[in-house]
């Protein structure tokens, strides 16, 4: 990730801490507990965009996994490189079919110039989000994840994500899809500094690292 843009747009930060303790006390509740949370990151780009696709529906131990498998495989990660791996290839490198065309469909789109990742840079997050949704396999969950995590922006949660709603239901009281919704849009602006909260506390209370 260009490293302005990471300063720029950095989700932990002091102030907004501050400013959403004030908004939810659990919040705060998390903060005693576990301490802040890191400011994950990732670079921009095809390879982070290519690990969040592993990462749908899997432990993050067993995408990790899988995607230095397939690194290691194919040494020169690039949507070329990806495209000629044949079915007996990825699946040695264990990804599924259904990820293997997902990688793929990723891979031609940006051979084909349908897609430019660096150009996702100057686009507000309604652009991008239906540039990617445009693309097989990548749905909400996925694109929320590369706004977090590689371009950083500061009110995104994800709200099909297991972690962030079993943590959800386990500190508050909503508990319907309807009252969780109601209740993360009182996080606004923060959403994202509330989605790294939550996973901090999933995280810390399992015991469990991001990769």
């Amino acid at each position: 990730m260009d490293l302005v843009l990471a300063e720029s747009r950095q989700i932990v930060n002091n102030s907004d801490i501050d400013r959403l303790l004030s908004i939810d006390d659990i919040f705060q509740l998390i903060r005693e507990k576990y301490g802040d949370p890191p400011n994950w990151s990732r670079p921009q780009g095809f390879i982070s965009l290519c690990k969040i696709i592993l990462e749908q529906q899997v432990s993050l131990a067993s995408a990790n996994a899988h995607f230095l498998k397939l690194s290691d495989f194919i040494k020169d990660f690039t949507p070329q490189n990806i495209i000629r791996l044949s079915e007996e290839e990825m699946r040695f490198c264990q990804i599924s079919r259904q990820k293997s065309q997902y990688l793929k469909a990723l891979s031609q789109s940006i051979l084909d110039n349908k897609l430019n990742l660096t150009l996702l840079l100057n686009q507000n997050e309604s652009e991008i989000r239906s540039q990617l949704t445009s693309i097989n396999g990548i749905g909400n969950w996925t694109t929320d994840i590369y706004l977090l995590f590689c371009l950083q922006y500061s009110d995104i949660i994800p709200l099909g994500d297991i972690a962030i709603i079993t943590t959800i239901k386990e500190l508050t009281q909503a508990k319907t899809n309807e009252e969780i919704r109601f209740l993360t849009d009182k996080w606004r602006p923060l959403r994202s500094l509330a989605t790294y909260f939550l996973w901090h506390y999933y995280l810390c209370k399992r015991n469990r690292i991001a990769f």
